[in-house]
Formats: C-alpha cells, structure tokens, sequence
C-alpha cells in the first residue's frame, strides 16, 4: 500500500498544505519516512490523515469560485466501528462547507472496504449543501457500491453508471468538475 499514491498531476494548480482555507494548511510531509499505517500496511507519506484509523484522503483541488472539491480517499471506510464519515465531516467537510464548497467529488479507486452504520453524517453533510449541491463518488468498487446502496447511502451520495467510468486522470480539475455536472443534471432530470 505503500507504493499507492495521491494523484499528483494538479499539484502545480493547487497544494492543500498551501491554501489557508484548507484544513490541511501548513503541514509538512516526508517523502521517504513512512508513518502512517493502515491496519499493519504503510501508506504513502502524502496522504493525510484526519482522525480515522482506516481512511486516508488527499484534497487534489478546490476551486473556492466555482465551489467545489476533488477528494482522493485510500483504505476501509469503516463507520460501523470507526465512524469514519464522522471524523471526515467534522474535521474536513465542514470547514470547506464553510468556505462555500457545495460540490465534492470524492475518488473512491482505493476504497477496499465499506462497513456502514447510520446515515446521519450523511444526511447532515447533505442537508448543508446549499439546495443545489451534491456528492459524487467516482470509481468506487462494485462491491463498495452494493454496501452504499444496501445501506440507503445513495439518498445522499450519488455513483454507479457513468461515475464508475470515468477516467478522470487524464483531465483538469474544472474539465472533471464540468463533466461531473453535466452527468449529475442529466441523471437528475431523468
């Protein structure tokens, strides 16, 4: 897991530990010390953690004009023993929220797992969305996806179909974001 790293392609057009409304602003990494672990596996030193035993995330760029967001999230996302979607809505969710963030596109590829509980985070994050906001999760795995949908995630988290299909490292952060909406609208006025 080690060898699994945060995409780095759009680091020339945004850097979370360099942008004072990030709740990442200031931090410092190594590039060759490797601390942080999940379960008994290193991870890459670039990704950081925000209060979970078991996910990981990177914020790849914000566009605070346009108010959105690009997530990267690695590891099991574990609310039934680690209420992770707690500690990712209180300690990240909220301040971009905060600065007027009402899209997030969250990058699940690297989501092994998915153990639900409540759906109350959810629900919150989704009702302080402005109206018009949303969340999307991209490329989140077959099975990842059976548990969002079994456990009535998708009420407030929208993926599958054309989301699992996307090849979005080939794009720019507002081409991604563009076509995200375009997809979103479509499904939403189907």
């Amino acid at each position: 897991m080690h060898e699994i790293e945060p995409h780095y392609n759009w680091r020339q057009l945004y850097v979370a530990e360099e942008d004072p409304l990030s709740p990442f602003y200031g931090r410092e990494y190594s590039e060759f010390e490797l601390s942080q672990v999940i379960y008994n596996h290193y991870i890459h030193p670039q990704w950081d953690g925000f209060g979970s035993n078991t996910l990981y995330m990177k914020i790849l760029f914000v566009d605070y004009d346009k108010h959105f967001c690009i997530i990267e999230l690695l590891g099991e996302w574990n609310d039934a023993i680690y209420n992770d979607v707690m500690y990712l809505y209180r300690n990240v969710i909220e301040d971009l929220i905060g600065n007027d963030i009402k899209y997030f596109i969250l990058i699940g590829e690297n989501i092994l797992e998915y153990h639900s509980d409540t759906t109350d985070y959810y629900e919150e994050w989704f009702d302080n969305l402005d109206g018009d906001g949303w969340i999307i999760g991209l490329n989140f795995r077959e099975h990842v996806i059976r548990e969002f949908t079994d456990t009535n995630i998708d009420y407030y988290l929208a993926f599958g179909g054309s989301f699992d299909e996307m090849t979005w490292r080939s794009l720019m952060p507002d081409q991604l974001f563009e076509l995200v909406e375009k997809t979103i609208t479509k499904r939403l006025e189907a």
